[in-house]
């Protein structure tokens, strides 16, 4: 079973992409982490897929990249997840840097996101 590590310290937002993601991508399993220094032990599990917070109080998803990439998780296995408007997101993280950058609320960037979890899922799949 393909593997999904979402780190972001918004506890109703997490328990929100669980359930969508467990309803819909049901091949998919799912892990959140509310705390990104916890979230350091879990990116050393190598998830097949990372999701990070931009903005988090004791460490952010920028740094959160640096040390996934260094731990050699492939930077195009991370999507950055923020509040930011997509345009804003991509002056900070140029493409190549990571596999998308998404900003959270937008419906449309949802849309990218559900191709990214449908690709993922699909892979699973015999």
């Amino acid at each position: 079973m393909n593997r999904v590590l979402i780190i972001d310290d918004d506890k109703g937002y997490l328990k929100f992409i669980r359930k969508y993601v467990e309803e819909h991508f049901p091949a998919l399993q799912v892990e959140t982490c509310d705390n990104a220094l916890l979230g350091l032990k879990a990116i050393a599990t190598k998830p097949e897929l990372l999701l990070l917070d931009l903005e988090m109080p004791d460490m952010d998803g920028k740094k959160l990249l640096t040390y996934a990439i260094g731990h050699g998780l492939n930077k195009n296995r991370i999507i950055i997840l923020s509040g930011h408007h997509a345009d804003v997101l991509h002056q900070q993280f140029p493409m190549g840097s990571c596999l998308a950058v998404l900003n959270k609320h937008e419906a449309r960037q949802k849309v990218v996101l559900d191709m990214i979890f449908n690709s993922l899922q699909e892979k699973e799949v015999p």
